[in-house]
């Protein structure tokens, strides 16, 4: 029983500063992302054409894509932890590491493809 706290504990202190971390990075990534789509476009919004021409520019690619990934990393972290306080088991909380991670890559590829998408 010792040993399955012990290994709780790790992880959940990794997944914690892992969260926290990309709480931080997302406030960050947010706050540019709105200033960039709403204070520096004419009248405050762009059009399609406007973005895609924007999404271009492979710095704004760049930071559109870390946005993309911080924010799926936070709120996955944010659902493991609330399943983990469940009182799942080390087979489980692997299972459930797994699952995540694979539903993370999909969502991040999704979003990666219908951004190109609009570039294109």
């Amino acid at each position: 029983m010792e040993q399955m706290e012990q290994i709780k504990m790790g992880s959940g202190r990794w997944g914690w500063l892992l969260q926290a971390v990309s709480g931080i990075l997302l406030v960050v990534l947010v706050g540019l992302h709105w200033v960039a789509q709403h204070f520096l476009a004419a009248g405050g919004l762009r059009t399609y054409a406007d973005v895609a021409a924007y999404l271009r520019q492979p710095v704004i690619f760049g930071l559109e894509t870390a946005f993309l990934i911080v924010v799926t990393t936070h709120a996955l972290l944010g659902v493991r932890a609330i399943l983990l306080d469940l009182g799942l088991g080390p087979r489980a909380d692997h299972v459930l590491r797994w699952a995540l991670a694979l539903v993370g890559a999909a969502t991040v590829g999704y979003g990666l493809d219908l951004t190109l998408a609009v570039i294109r």
